[in-house]
């Protein structure tokens, strides 16, 4: 008796699994039905299912699709605007000139771009901060990501011009906002800038309410030296003391978390705090050299993310694991510091465990839902394959995706998006800043 499928992925040269073993299969089909993976099998018993759709995967990788748990997508509109400047000197200017073009309009179509550009490269899934929030989703999910946002706080109206009481009511509304404008799932998520735009008073507010909706809190914390002095001259208190003391690290996510102190490090194990590890952004602003050994010892969850295109210029996740990698052996002079395997699950696994998903997706699993990618093995530089994880932090690079699928919709299909014209995108984007 045959069993009907919506999608087969048939004859994977490599499947990487990221589970707990690093397991890698070889000569796989994976059957695909309601979103979901319903079976891992050897190509020989393929024959058990039907489908009308397959994709030919002979010579082929198949992995989860990655996940960038710190990026603000719609800043691809402000790609290249704050060159050799530090944090403080990127915030000066890239503020600038989000009050200039980044209006709903503006958000809109850079969510537009960075999504197809993070799909391209094999991302699916993103926890974005960013201004007018609706308008992001609705440009992200419209491309096929799946994509976690939510509204963002300052203290001062910012550059979207919202003073406290209008951020309350909009927080308020999200959920059902979210609801309409739709998408693959993602968790609702709350995002205060940071601890030096945001009062304790203000952060403990939020913090409250996040928890009575079960969402992620998201936030920036200690991304350079800079930045704890300006809290520690405020408070006296370091930025994760002064989020602990607010009573804001249920389901947190911690972005950067360059400079955190040892007891920051207690705080962040105990109240099972995720950080999410920006190498590139982090290197380009001098903030500093992330200490990923230090954290993962303690027993922190570790995930990665590039950052907005105004601080890291793209949206790459393989030269963000390459980064990482790289950075954990020169941090600690050990070779061995990170090994390949762990730096993928970071990339994949951990990125879904940082948003409650980690039973849904970051792996190749029976039951989770098919957010998976596939590598054209077919080229130079990828062979031959020696250890599959070296492979994909090493040499493997956003060229090699052909395929992409999100909650098992085929998003890309032979490098091309099949719900938006990417033309129409980039012309778009280059009219609205006058390029």
């Amino acid at each position: 008796m045959t069993n009907k499928a919506d999608l087969i992925l048939h004859n994977a040269k490599y499947v990487v699994v990221v589970d707990e073993k690093a397991s890698v299969l070889r000569n796989i089909s994976i059957i695909i039905k309601d979103q979901k993976i319903i079976d891992i099998l050897e190509v020989a018993k393929e024959s058990n299912w039907q489908t009308e759709k397959y994709i030919d995967c002979s010579n082929h990788l198949v992995m989860p699709g990655l996940i960038n748990t710190h990026t603000h997508t719609p800043m691809t509109m402000l790609r290249g605007v704050a060159e050799d400047v530090d944090l403080q000197g990127f915030l000066e200017k890239v503020w600038a000139e989000e009050a200039r073009i980044m209006d709903e309009r503006g958000t809109y179509l850079g969510a537009r771009l960075g999504a197809l550009e993070a799909l391209l490269g094999g991302t699916t899934c993103t926890l974005d901060m960013y201004l007018h929030p609706h308008m992001a989703h609705k440009g992200a999910v419209e491309v096929g990501l799946r994509h976690a946002i939510g509204p963002v706080f300052f203290d001062f109206a910012g550059p979207d011009n919202l003073e406290w009481n209008k951020r309350i009511e909009y927080l308020k509304k999200w959920p059902e906002v979210i609801k309409q404008i739709g998408g693959a799932y993602a968790p609702l998520v709350i995002q205060p800038h940071s601890t030096y735009t945001v009062s304790p008073e203000h952060l403990a507010e939020i913090a409250k309410i996040s928890q009575e909706l079960g969402a992620i809190f998201n936030t920036h914390v200690s991304e350079n030296q800079s930045e704890n002095d300006e809290v520690l001259s405020r408070y006296s208190k370091t930025p994760t003391k002064l989020l602990a003391d607010a009573n804001a690290l249920e389901n947190t996510v911690f972005a950067h978390a360059v400079k955190l102190t040892d007891d920051d490090l207690e705080i962040v194990k105990s109240n099972e705090v995720s950080l999410s590890h920006c190498p590139g952004s982090n290197l380009k602003l001098a903030s500093g050299a992330f200490d990923w050994v230090r954290a993962r010892n303690k027993g922190v969850n570790v995930s990665l993310g590039t950052d907005g295109c105004s601080s890291s210029n793209d949206l790459d996740m393989w030269s963000v694991m390459r980064s990482a990698a790289n950075l954990a052996r020169l941090v600690t002079n050990d070779a061995a510091a990170v090994p390949v395997a762990e730096v993928v699950r970071a990339a994949t696994y951990n990125g879904a465990k940082a948003l409650g998903m980690q039973d849904r997706i970051g792996s190749v699993e029976i039951g989770k839902e098919a957010d998976l990618i596939v590598l054209d093995l077919d080229a130079p530089h990828l062979v031959p394959v020696g250890d599959p994880h070296g492979l994909l932090v090493y040499a493997a690079g956003r060229s090699d995706v052909v395929h992409v699928l999100v909650a098992g919709d085929p998003v890309i299909v032979d490098r091309i998006p099949t719900k938006v014209d990417a033309n129409q995108i980039m012309t778009q984007v280059r009219e609205h800043i006058g390029n």
